[in-house]
């Protein structure tokens, strides 16, 4: 099997992050979600891993290379606008050449992985596997009904309820797809839905099997997603204290301190994950922190937060908490503030509280 990710998009949802940055490349417990995607697609057995890019596809290509590092093989496929996920799988029509396939959307994250489901494909070779989970809104996603355990109907983003079983972001499927996808028009607001082409796939009579997951699955998309598999993540990590911790300091749970960060007077309570080459002085880190290298924390409390490299915050009065602070931003106290402060700031800012 090969692997397709898609990787293009604007991120609308996460501007101004998203203005600087390809949303696939946030960070989460200091890894980009892209990278979350590929590990799973390896750690399936697939070592053919076509991605397709959008306007960020020079920044995706820095940040991931050749694959070298996971040991794989990866191309890039471009995209000249977001024309819909069908429209994706069909420019990958000829690095696909036909084999059956994983398509993952670069800004999911699955707990589970997905080896058993790429086994359970290959064992029982339906044309299509599609994953769903149970979700509150199903309108902000496409939604699958099932008669039992047959699907039979797909909507992209229903008005109206039709089920709350929503399409997680990773499909499965046969060379039929390639087929489905040419014979299906573009929805209304103008792309090729993947949605629709499954659904021509169970008109047809072809077989579409469901899935639903267990465990816990996030589109990091908007940033409480973001922030809430920034902490399912870090609930699963091991203590690995490799920086400078002066004998004020206290450093309780599991926390990752990577080479070169220097902790003074300060508390860190884990689960969290420091970068390299960060300082921390005079501040309290909290649970389910993230941040990343060469970062300057003083006189600061922060928690369930996740801060890009080289940010620097200092002498803010009172706890930041539930923010994302992009890469290279100043926040710094002025006068007096409000008692809490909440954060989503772009790359390269300076903000003053007053």
């Amino acid at each position: 099997m090969k692997g397709l990710i898609l990787s293009g998009g604007k991120g609308t949802r996460l501007r101004p992050l998203t203005f600087t940055q390809a949303k696939q490349l946030v960070p989460v417990a200091n890894k980009p979600v892209l990278f979350y995607g590929i590990e799973a697609l390896k750690q399936a057995g697939i070592k053919d891993i076509g991605i397709v890019v959008g306007d960020t596809k020079e920044e995706i290509r820095r940040a991931v290379g050749d694959g070298r590092r996971w040991g794989v093989r990866i191309v890039y496929i471009e995209q000249e606008a977001p024309l819909g996920l069908a429209h994706a799988v069909l420019i990958a029509e000829d690095f696909l050449d036909n084999e059956p396939f994983v398509m993952y959307l670069g800004d999911n994250i699955l707990k589970s992985g997905i080896d058993s489901l790429v086994d359970e494909f290959i064992r029982k070779k339906p044309n299509s596997l599609i994953l769903l989970t149970e979700v509150p809104n199903p309108e902000m996603f496409g939604v699958a009904e099932l008669h039992g355990d047959r699907v039979v109907r797909l909507v992209e983003k229903p008005k109206k309820f039709i089920s709350n079983l929503a399409l997680v972001g990773v499909y499965m499927f046969d060379y039929l797809i390639f087929e489905a996808a040419k014979s299906i028009k573009p929805s209304g607001r103008n792309e090729l839905e993947i949605t629709d082409a499954i659904q021509y796939l169970v008109d047809k009579g072809y077989e579409v099997q469901p899935h639903l997951v267990t465990g816990w699955w996030k589109d990091t998309g908007k940033l409480d997603d973001i922030l809430e598999a920034n902490r399912l993540i870090l609930e699963s990590i091991k203590g690995d204290v490799k920086g400078e911790v002066d004998k004020k300091s206290k450093i309780n749970g599991e926390v990752v301190l990577e080479g070169g960060t220097v902790v003074k007077n300060s508390v860190i309570r884990g689960p969290a994950i420091i970068g390299k080459g960060t300082k921390i002085i005079d501040s309290y880190i909290g649970p389910f922190t993230s941040i990343q290298e060469d970062c300057r924390i003083i006189k600061t409390e922060i928690e369930h937060s996740i801060v890009l490299r080289g940010s620097e915050i200092r002498d803010v009065g009172s706890r930041i908490d539930e923010s994302l602070i992009g890469r290279d931003v100043k926040i710094f106290k002025g006068d007096c503030g409000p008692s809490v402060y909440r954060f989503m700031v772009g790359d390269q800012s300076e903000i003053s509280i007053k």
